[in-house]
């Protein structure tokens, strides 16, 4: 067993990041695999697309993973691969389950572009990635990409006992209502709210976006500027609408008393520190030249924030 675990942020194709942040950890390579004498690395999804070495982050983490060295979870990214690879169900109204429209092909672009020459490879990883679990209890610590719900955890264990999906649920994940699409939404994406009145903005991504994420962490949250995660802040004037009752009551607060989460995510920037003493996210933009972060954690049952390791990362890497 394992003395210790580094959970892993998002990569998103930053795989030359990886090997310096592990190395940095004390792995070291044998016959090609990273590993540590006593410790394992858990990756918190997002392995794909947007960065410049996908195939580099998938085989190394794979190989991780299969050596008994590391642990993985889908995120939202990996879904989308599937789904994009997947015919939808007659009667949907969609030729794919996710449809190749623009917008879809402009965020997968990177990876399908990774695998043009790699054919067999890209669908021998497709495969693999149907291995991974949507969410992992450990015990003293939880691990799921955007948002621990623990009543839909529940229920979804009830069907997928192991927490992997197969191409049946990914087929299900766009019929409204269906189990595969309130867990794909919420374990995946987060808890969404869609801004006042009808408006849309456009974020300096340029995608225009009706919705925006939400803090599920957050205790009392009475406006819109108390609950918005989006990588760009809310103009002034709608940060001070009040939320409504009904939309306060679609919101989730992770418990203050519930074991110790890690998630990925929500794309944030800074030093590296909790969300909360029993919550952390480690999704800090390495794609866009912020941060691959890790956190290595041992027994303790809060998060400490000297216990954060990262690596800036260089124009050489990110986009």
């Amino acid at each position: 067993m394992p003395l210790g675990y580094d959970l892993i942020g998002d990569l998103h194709g930053c795989a030359h990041t990886l090997d310096l942040l592990l190395e940095r950890l004390d792995y070291q390579q044998v016959d090609g695999v990273w590993q540590h004498p006593e410790r394992q690395a858990i990756f918190l999804g997002d392995l794909v697309d947007r960065g410049p070495r996908i195939r580099g982050s998938l085989r190394r983490v794979r190989a991780m993973v299969e050596g008994g060295h590391a642990h993985c979870i889908l995120g939202n990214h990996e879904l989308n691969a599937l789904a994009w690879h997947t015919p939808a169900l007659p009667g949907t109204g969609q030729t794919w389950v996710r449809e190749h429209t623009p917008r879809h092909r402009q965020l997968i672009q990177e990876t399908l572009a990774a695998f043009a020459d790699h054919h067999q490879e890209w669908q021998d990883h497709l495969r693999w990635l149907y291995t991974l679990p949507l969410c992992k209890d450990f015990g003293h610590f939880r691990i799921v990409h955007a948002c621990w719900d623990q009543r839909l955890i529940d229920e979804f264990l009830h069907h997928y006992p192991d927490a992997c999906i197969d191409e049946d649920f990914v087929r299900q994940s766009i019929v409204g209502g269906s189990l595969a699409s309130r867990v794909a939404s919420r374990l995946l994406n987060g808890v969404s709210l869609p801004l006042p009145h009808g408006l849309r903005l456009t974020g300096s991504d340029g995608y225009v976006r009706a919705r925006f994420r939400t803090k599920f962490w957050e205790r009392d949250p009475q406006t819109y500027g108390d609950v918005v995660f989006q990588p760009d802040a809310l103009p002034a004037e709608i940060a001070c609408e009040r939320l409504s009752d009904e939309e306060k009551a679609g919101l989730l607060c992770y418990g203050e008393s519930e074991p110790l989460l890690f998630v990925g995510h929500y794309w944030r920037d800074g030093h590296p520190e909790p969300l909360r003493p029993n919550l952390a996210c480690l999704d800090y933009s390495a794609v866009k030249y912020g941060k691959l972060v890790a956190y290595r954690l041992d027994d303790e049952r809060q998060i400490d924030p000297a216990k954060f390791v990262w690596i800036d990362v260089q124009r050489e890497e990110g986009r």
